[in-house]
């Protein structure tokens, strides 16, 4: 998700007549999916000037996705540091989005430029680029395809070779669509995404879009928050499978963080 300036959009809503609307809460009232904690295992440095788009775990590094024109790219992290080791940076004109590694190839969304890129997962090498419609914001995978988010309470379901949409589902509790998904994963079958500008990780059944529970993060950066910009939201969940461990962190965000939830 993208920088917005709350005064220029309330400005713009109001010549329009248009009366601005304030987000819906989550969990909706009336849901009754688990809410879960979590406690932190590990933290370790994250890049400050990274406005985080989207983060994977993949062969023993981070790899993350960062947004903004001209300063938007993807990257290759050590965990234990931070350093970044390598990165390709996105043309000036792109505002780079979510991450996600399939089949040994990094997939790159863009915000607005319905531009996706293609990366060797290794080396970073660009290898093309593909189309899709709309915005672009999360993305993830499963097996032979993409699911990517636009912001909206809908995820959509690409194919991985030609990108052409197969399917789509619309995220629900409790009868209330849930909106603005952002960054995503697959975790251990679901899909984990966060909601933007909220402290919560919603949890999604793949096959119907049912919402399966909630994560609640709040407090997770501590103290230092109050001193980040209002656009350092929480956003980037990262997954290592062999060892069962997750990661999440914020746009801006001086720490990575390993956590347990409970």
């Amino acid at each position: 998700m993208r920088q917005i300036t709350i005064a220029a959009a309330l400005t713009c809503l109001a010549s329009l007549g248009l009366r601005a609307q304030a987000p819906r809460a989550v969990p909706p009232s009336g849901s009754k999916a688990p809410v879960y904690g979590y406690t932190v295992v590990r933290s370790f440095p994250h890049d400050p000037k990274a406005y985080t788009q989207g983060l994977e775990y993949f062969d023993g590094f981070l790899y993350e996705g960062t947004g903004v024109k001209g300063s938007s790219a993807v990257r290759k992290v050590e965990l234990e540091t931070g350093k970044v080791v390598q990165d390709t940076k996105l043309h000036p004109q792109y505002f780079g989005e979510g991450i996600t590694i399939a089949q040994g190839k990094i997939f790159q969304l863009t915000w607005q430029d319905r531009t996706g890129f293609v990366y060797e997962a290794k080396t970073l090498k660009f290898i093309r680029n593909f189309s899709y419609f709309g915005e672009g914001w999360g993305l993830t995978h499963e097996p032979g395809g993409l699911i990517m988010s636009d912001g909206s309470s809908t995820l959509r379901f690409l194919e991985l070779t030609r990108f052409q949409e197969r399917r789509r589902v619309k995220v629900m509790d409790a009868g209330v669509a849930i909106e603005r998904l952002n960054e995503l994963e697959m975790v251990r079958g679901e899909i984990w995404a966060n909601v933007w500008q909220t402290d919560y990780i919603v949890r999604i059944s793949p096959k119907e879009g049912r919402v399966l529970g909630w994560i609640n993060l709040k407090g997770l950066l501590g103290a230092p928050m109050a001193k980040l910009s209002s656009e350092a939201v929480l956003n980037g969940i990262a997954f290592d499978a062999q060892k069962n461990r997750i990661f999440v962190t914020g746009k801006l965000w001086p720490r990575v963080f390993e956590i347990a939830i409970k």
